[in-house]
């Protein structure tokens, strides 16, 4: 699977053996691979680090999940979390996926399965609809496409290194188009 090679991958899962088994399993894929059993470990590692993909455990010795998630989504540019559980209730899932968990994976689950969720959190979009679905109501229509906007465009430029051109790349509009938002010009 091309799509998971190349990778820095973080593992927060308390249980030691199982997080030895995760970097096993992602060795031949990841480049670097970093684990941490709790809370504070993570939000240390995080500070230092840059990983493209968070494989999160929901229920750690020090906090949950959401508790380093609140981290992870100030990161520019934000990596890609897959959640782990073998606890997980309907409820916590829903709010995970609405905290932007683009993956989650009942425990115990195989490679093979880690492998296929972390090909479709590489590759396939995050579902909005559950954000966009909170703001009807709280906030007009134009405000939400500007805050889409803003946040695509800051996300495409950390994702370049700053690159314009780049990030009008990975955003499918042309560079010119690009200037003009960054300038606050209307399109």
């Amino acid at each position: 699977m091309a799509a998971i090679t190349q990778l820095r991958v973080a593992a927060v899962e308390d249980d030691v053996e199982f997080r030895d088994a995760l970097a096993a399993a992602l060795a031949s894929s990841a480049v670097e691979f970093r684990g941490c059993g709790t809370v504070r470990e993570a939000l240390a590692l995080l500070a230092t680090w840059k990983p493209e993909v968070v494989l999160l455990d929901l229920a750690l010795p020090d906090g949950t999940a959401f508790d380093v998630l609140a981290v992870i989504r100030r990161r520019k540019p934000t990596p890609l979390v897959v959640a782990i559980s073998g606890t997980a209730t309907p409820p916590d899932a829903f709010r995970l996926a609405e905290a932007g968990v683009r993956a989650f994976l009942p425990k115990p689950f195989t490679m093979p399965e880690l492998r296929a969720a972390l090909e479709r959190a590489l590759t396939e979009p995050p579902d909005l609809e559950l954000s966009l679905r909170g703001t009807v109501g709280r906030q007009g229509l134009r405000a939400v496409e500007s805050t889409v906007r803003d946040r695509m465009v800051r996300e495409a430029l950390a994702r370049s290194g700053g690159s314009r051109s780049a990030a009008a790349h990975l955003l499918r509009i042309s560079r010119q188009l690009l200037q003009h938002i960054l300038r606050g010009k209307p399109s």
